[in-house]
């Protein structure tokens, strides 16, 4: 109780001398589509939650200067999938690195013969395990576009920092107590199995093929796809859906059926 009376404290005292520039907010909210649908109460916490966020993390452009818009754009969209779980679900890591556009990241990977092998790959997102999380801005404009169903590269990040809380990216982040282990992994490695069975067969996927790289990747583009495009999860991976509802308990589909 004595824990919880000083973190309101801490968290008023940032709002009432950090928080987001109202005129500031509301441009910002009117560009991004994801945003659809949400209540005034919504939009409120959501601003509480992006002002706290930008307090306590620090946004370090590379190459590329970062103006006070972009910094509430990439806070507002990191904190839509903690709305209903809480700031503090993003502890313990601090930076936001951002590039200009796509960046490369070189890596030791050993093959199933026990041979390693350098590699690099172009990204345009990336999240360390208690470390930074690093976005392409050029992936970041192209999530504002409503036209990109099912792509945003920051909901992608967060998702995977949010499974990093059990201590390694796998596809299962902390569950609820409300939540049923076994329902979960039910219904992810059905469809992740399913997935991988269409690829395979050239068959018709209706979302980002890169989640069927592993179970990761997975629970990260179906996110994205939770909150950008969520009658594509409900018309195709229904109890998927269902799953993520009940973990972000957000229902993205409602919302945008409300705002009809």
């Amino acid at each position: 109780m004595l824990r919880n009376f000083f973190k309101r404290l801490y968290f008023g005292f940032i709002l009432k001398h950090h928080a987001i520039k109202h005129d500031l907010w509301m441009k910002v909210c009117g560009k991004i589509p994801l945003f659809q649908g949400l209540s005034v109460a919504e939009k409120t916490l959501l601003r509480e939650l992006s002002s706290l966020f930008l307090y306590q993390k620090k946004i370090i452009g590379i190459k590329i200067p970062v103006t006070d818009e972009m910094r509430v754009v990439i806070a507002a969209q990191a904190c839509l999938p903690v709305l209903a779980l809480g700031i503090e679900s993003l502890n313990g890591w601090r930076d936001v690195i951002i590039y200009p556009d796509t960046f490369c990241v070189s890596r030791d990977e050993q093959d199933n013969s026990g041979i390693v092998h350098h590699k690099q790959f172009v990204l345009s997102g990336e999240a360390w395990l208690k470390g930074p999380l690093v976005l392409s801005w050029e992936a970041v404009k192209q999530g504002l576009k409503s036209t990109d169903l099912g792509h945003n590269v920051i909901i992608h990040e967060i998702a995977h920092k949010l499974d990093m809380l059990n201590g390694r990216a796998n596809g299962m982040p902390p569950l609820h107590l409300n939540m049923q282990i076994q329902q979960w992994t039910e219904s992810l490695n059905s469809a992740y199995q399913l997935l991988n069975h269409r690829i395979e067969n050239h068959h018709k996927v209706y979302v980002n093929p890169y989640a069927a790289t592993n179970p990761a990747e997975f629970f990260a583009v179906f996110s994205e796809y939770f909150f950008s495009a969520p009658n594509i999860l409900v018309t195709h991976f229904p109890a998927v859906y269902e799953q993520l509802r009940l973990y972000y308990r957000q229902n993205p589909k409602q919302r945008l059926e409300s705002d009809k």
